[in-house]
């Protein structure tokens, strides 16, 4: 296997299924082959596995959906490249934030859509969790189907940590993506809901049932988001016999389990770098009102490179409701300001 397909498994193989045609199957001896980017482990998992392999092509999809949402008024907007293994570019194979948010992000997709596989009953190996069973503390009955997220946090582990476990892990890098990893996983665990239905004469809730579901994923999108504005920088560490990431920073208090790590600075973003997959900001929209924030134009653009231009713009105005829950508007058309950075 060459290097660059070896490099980054845990997002390569999603670039993979994410680009594979929705109609082709996934599971098999010959389809799992061919999927670029797997170890061999990860090929032993697809074939042995195969009804989950679905759920891991629709979690592809929610990572390049995820974070281009949540990145969409950043420099690095999670761009997709149409060439390469990586759907992300290049920078994903290096030790950045960026590609501490991704590998989290995956992980994150890849349990929340197995899991939501055994709920819908789609697996044969899982369904809902019956464990969550009793009375609770609150003093409601617990019932109903509790997303079995035990078994897609498993599946998660077996098949996206598979390549840095058998890389070792004596490596920077290695114990980096599985760090990240497991933060994703967390991220999920530690914003799980509970959603309630009342059982009585006319509603009057004297039995309340109660079941244990995840939060949706764009509320784990928002919690990574927050961990990667905070990410820790850290530097591989040899402690007596094992090696471990401590902060570059010997001032900065250690990472917890839940927050993401990377090794590496990030590039700039701001230049075009197609060897590298940055489509840089050239032409990008951006917001001229704002200064400061992520979104202002002169972070966007790299400093004072942006201009300003007019455009008219159809907008719903003069709406009315009527007795039938409906609504009528007119459409008004309006001329706007409209930033974007320089080429």
């Amino acid at each position: 296997m060459r290097k660059r397909e070896f490099v980054c498994h845990a997002i390569t193989f999603k670039s993979s299924l994410a680009r594979l045609p929705r109609s082709r199957p996934v599971s098999g001896a010959a389809p799992c082959a061919r999927l670029r980017g797997l170890t061999p482990g990860q090929v032993g998992v697809c074939r042995a596995r195969g009804e989950v392999m679905e759920s891991v092509r629709k979690a592809a999809e929610m990572v390049i959906e995820e974070c281009q949402h949540q990145f969409r008024n950043r420099r690095w907007n999670c761009s997709i490249t149409p060439r390469g293994i990586n759907v992300f570019g290049r920078v994903m194979n290096q030790g950045t934030r960026e590609a501490a948010f991704v590998h989290a992000l995956s992980s994150a997709a890849v349990a929340v859509a197995v899991t939501r596989a055994c709920t819908r009953g789609e697996l044969e190996r899982c369904g809902c969790d019956r464990k969550v069973r009793g009375v609770s503390p609150e003093g409601f009955q617990w019932s109903g189907c509790s997303d079995n997220l035990s078994y897609g946090v498993a599946f998660s582990q077996t098949f996206v940590d598979e390549p840095e476990r058998a890389k070792g892990l004596s490596a920077g890098r290695p114990l980096m993506n599985l760090h990240n990893n497991e933060a994703g996983r967390k991220a999920i665990l530690h914003n799980m809901q509970v959603e309630c239905k009342c059982h009585g004469v006319s509603g009057s809730c004297e039995l309340r049932t109660c079941w244990k579901v995840m939060p949706p994923f764009r509320r784990v999108g928002v919690v990574l988001k927050e961990r990667f504005d905070g990410a820790t920088e850290v530097r591989l560490t040899r402690i007596g016999s094992r090696t471990a990431l401590l902060p570059r920073d010997s001032q900065v208090k250690p990472p917890a389990a839940r927050d993401l790590v990377y090794l590496a600075p990030s590039p700039d973003f701001c230049r075009l770098d197609p060897e590298n997959g940055i489509p840089g900001t050239a032409g990008r929209r951006c917001n001229g009102t704002s200064r400061l924030a992520p979104d202002g134009c002169e972070l966007v653009c790299c400093g004072p490179g942006y201009k300003a231009g007019r455009a008219e713009v159809v907008q719903r105005c003069s709406c009315k409701f009527s007795w039938c829950c409906s609504v009528r508007c007119q459409q008004c058309k309006n001329t706007v300001t409209i930033h974007t950075c320089r080429v």
